[in-house]
């Protein structure tokens, strides 16, 4: 090759070199531009926080992809005009801060701690602040009616100054928001790591919440167990009111089992609520109807010419069974369906716990309007079963003891439905009716073992007997005293 060609080659070389320096060039600049534009925070998160921390770029946590939005409480895919971009705020209350930002894409970890969601739209006490190094700000107690408000001066006065807290990165969520009903379209979402709330003991709402309240439900639970144990263990007792007794007895012992798990709302990572309102609800279900074939027993029995003729109990039981766990299994099923597909979003999201779904007013109301019903079927048996042993004038052994039971039934009956109706209007969310409703199922358990138990002189002559106490026998002959006459066991 002589020197002529290769000096060409050279300068031809030097040429595409100069190109390709002047092309890369122009490429950074375009990409620094578009970035202080907020162009490039649209890109989703990649590599490690450390080595974006590392490059001065602020991370954003965003509830939903980046080409989504919430639409009804439910991330979207929505056009690219429509996505999310995030207005920065500096300290001093300054807005449209440029600032290069990413999202990170995902929930809050909060862990043990409750998340919580958060809307932001014009005229509502909650404000959300992105601020330029990437926390959130949150204040509540606001009177806002623009979203050009400058925050320093609005809040200038120390006496109408809101309260805020501010949560650093993975401690929130937070994206835009469209509702498709409703007066306020566009939201500003966002959800957050509920902060460690200050106990005071001094607190009512506090102390009958979450101490009085829980401690009311241990002690409930115990003087189930003992009604139940009561009755189980003596072997006289387990006829089929004995039976239908201990029944009764185990679903109150597991509605309030399923009522302390709602009690914890702290706890939302270890358990589910809307399958401890199923629980609460079936077991609540399952009393009444067990009561209800208490009744019909009572009142059967009273209107039958011969009471001295005894089916077996054990066939009876069953039968019963089969109409009380039948039946409620049956209307818990229609409540269920009913809740997950029949019941409007708008309305669950009325009942929720923790920011957890619960059961809806559709299927409180398929578990509720059962109970309703049976306790005028058992006040239609207790009026008509008064009536027939108001018209008796003799009473031998048999329809004294069937009276005992029928008096029973009675206070039974009181006693579960009060609690049910104070249930109910609990929900009204008046602080008295909450309180009431506290202290009323508080003191269900002990009324029960009183009438259960303590009032039943036969009853007490047997647990007095079991536990080798010599104790002479009762005016009221039912037949287990006169096998005890002389204290020995035959």
């Amino acid at each position: 090759m002589d020197k002529t060609a290769l000096k060409s080659w050279l300068i031809l070389a030097y040429c595409l070199a100069l190109i390709l320096a002047g092309a890369h060039a122009n490429l950074q600049q375009s990409s620094n531009s578009g970035s202080d534009n907020g162009i490039a925070a649209a890109t989703t998160f990649s590599g490690t926080p450390e080595e974006e921390e590392g490059e001065n770029v602020v991370l954003v946590n965003k509830c939903c992809e980046k080409f989504e939005i919430r639409i009804d409480s439910v991330c979207s895919q929505v056009n690219e005009s429509e996505y999310f971009q995030p207005m920065f705020t500096s300290y001093g209350g300054e807005h449209n801060m440029p600032v290069k930002f990413k999202f990170v894409i995902g929930l809050p970890a909060c862990g043990s701690m409750q998340t919580w969601p958060i809307y932001h739209y014009q005229g509502s006490p909650d404000k959300l602040v992105l601020l330029e190094d990437g926390k959130l700000r949150h204040y509540t107690n606001t009177k806002e009616e623009e979203e050009s408000v400058d925050y320093a001066e609005q809040f200038a006065d120390e006496v109408s100054k809101p309260l805020f807290y501010d949560y650093g990165r993975n401690q929130y969520c937070i994206d835009r928001a469209i509702s498709t009903s409703g007066d306020h379209r566009q939201v500003l979402f966002a959800n957050i790591c509920l902060a460690k709330k200050e106990l005071k003991w001094s607190d009512t709402n506090f102390l009958m919440h979450k101490v009085l309240n829980p401690i009311f439900h241990v002690i409930s639970l115990i003087i189930l167990l003992i009604i139940a144990i009561v009755y189980f263990i003596l072997p006289t007792l387990r006829d089929l009111v004995g039976n239908i007794v201990t029944t009764i007895a185990v679903c109150l012992m597991v509605s309030q089992v399923a009522d302390l798990v709602r009690i914890f709302t702290e706890f939302t990572n270890h358990v589910s609520f809307i399958v401890a309102d199923i629980i609460l609800y079936f077991s609540i279900l399952a009393a009444f109807f067990w009561l209800n074939s208490f009744g019909y027993y009572i009142w059967k029995t009273f209107r039958s010419r011969n009471v001295f003729l005894r089916v077996t109990d054990a066939r009876k039981y069953c039968y019963y069974s089969v109409y009380a766990w039948g039946t409620t299994a049956f209307m818990a099923a229609m409540a269920v369906f009913a809740h997950f597909f029949l019941d409007a979003d708008t309305y669950k999201k009325q009942n929720t716990l923790a920011d957890q779904e619960t059961m809806g007013w559709l299927g409180i109301a398929i578990f509720f309007a059962p109970i309703a019903c049976t306790i005028l079927i058992d006040i239609f048996f207790y009026v008509t079963t008064l009536k027939l042993i108001n018209r008796r004038n003799v009473y031998g052994r048999i329809q004294h003891k069937l009276k005992a039971n029928f008096i029973m039934f009675a206070f039974m009956l009181l006693i579960m439905s009060a609690e049910w109706l104070f249930l109910c209007l609990s929900w009204l969310k008046f602080e008295g009716l909450l309180y009431t409703h506290i202290i009323v199922n508080a003191l269900q358990a002990p009324l029960l073992l009183y009438v259960c138990v303590l009032r039943q002189k036969h009853v007490t002559f047997l647990l007095k007997k079991s536990c080798c106490y010599n104790e002479p026998p009762s005016s009221n002959d039912w037949g287990d005293e006169m096998r005890y006459m002389n204290c020995n066991d035959y």
